[in-house]
């Protein structure tokens, strides 16, 4: 298995592909963008003009990304370089769309309108029966995850690179490793962000007429409320307010996971078989390598946001 990190500056000319000691690249459903960190054994005193930074496995890249922090030094007579990115996706959260109502809003519309970002592509939907309400402050990022809940009940995600998603993968690839020899196999679950109580305030700013309790989160013996004004996102059905916060708190809840010695190239979208996993779609991939090889832990996770388009 061959693994590589390559440094280009802004025109595109590569500073660096040197021998890996090692990395962790990790992609996640609900993590707007991939991130990787690695150390190298650097073929350059200098990086200054380091402006992108992809990680390939076998030829294949499965990272691209802006620069976070990159530091090389010299060592016993080597040079070494640490590099830190995220995705080029990451930008979606970085810029913000001017407040308002936006009606006839596709999601073509709202990836092509407002700026144009490098290496971000995304799915194509021209569906442009909704709107959004951007509020201040609102990202990229938040406006999608909006529509796409509007749009077709899901939560955006990064497919490949830099491509946007809002549906599941139209041809997912399966991977069986229910015959894998498995390093480990494990459940995670994560309750920090639930809520049990959601309370919305109607036009005239008084609450009672739009609540919502989440009995699954009191069984686990959280007391949590939530206090909101009017979601002017919701006004068609203002209890989908509601429903959509109690889903968006749910995300990723619980994971199930295993790790193998590897990699297989499975992405997020990608079908998956382990354990009690028989064909769900996959969450989570995580790749780290050293001297002692490469492994690869893939997830799956079980909450209220779909994995499937509704009948």
């Amino acid at each position: 298995m061959t693994v590589s990190v390559v440094i280009k500056t802004a025109d595109g000319t590569s500073l660096a592909e040197g021998k890996v000691l090692s990395f962790l690249f990790q992609k996640d459903m609900y993590t707007p963008y991939t991130t990787l960190s690695a150390k190298v054994r650097a073929v350059r005193n200098s990086y200054e003009e380091a402006a992108e930074v992809l990680l390939l496995i076998d030829g294949s890249t499965i990272h691209h990304g802006l620069v976070d922090n990159i530091r090389w030094e010299r060592a016993d007579g080597e040079l070494f370089m640490n590099v830190s990115s995220r995705g080029f996706t990451s930008l979606l959260t970085q810029n913000q769309i001017e407040p308002g109502l936006k009606m006839n809003m596709s999601f073509n519309r709202l990836m092509d309108s407002f700026y144009t970002l490098p290496y971000v592509t995304h799915e194509y939907n021209a569906d442009d029966s909704s709107y959004i309400y951007v509020r201040p402050n609102t990202s990229m990022w938040d406006a999608a995850a909006n529509l796409a809940y509007k749009l077709q009940g899901t939560y955006p995600y990064i497919r490949g690179t830099n491509t946007v998603m809002i549906s599941p993968a139209a041809a997912p690839v399966s991977f069986d490793l229910s015959g894998e020899k498995l390093l480990y196999i494990g459940t995670e679950l994560t309750d920090s962000r639930l809520a049990s109580g959601y309370h919305m305030a109607n036009m005239g700013g008084t609450y009672g007429d739009f609540e919502l309790t989440d009995s699954d989160v009191t069984a686990l013996k959280i007391v949590r409320h939530k206090y909101f004004d009017l979601d002017m996102r919701f006004l068609y059905d203002p209890p989908e307010a509601l429903a959509f916060r109690d889903k968006y708190d749910f995300r990723g809840q619980k994971r199930l996971f295993c790790a193998y010695s590897g990699y297989k190239g499975e992405d997020v979208s990608d079908l998956v078989s382990f354990g009690s996993v028989t064909s769900e779609r996959i969450g989570s991939v995580t790749v780290r390598g050293s001297s002692r090889g490469v492994v690869t832990e893939t997830g799956v996770y079980r909450d209220k946001l779909p994995k499937e388009l509704p009948e």
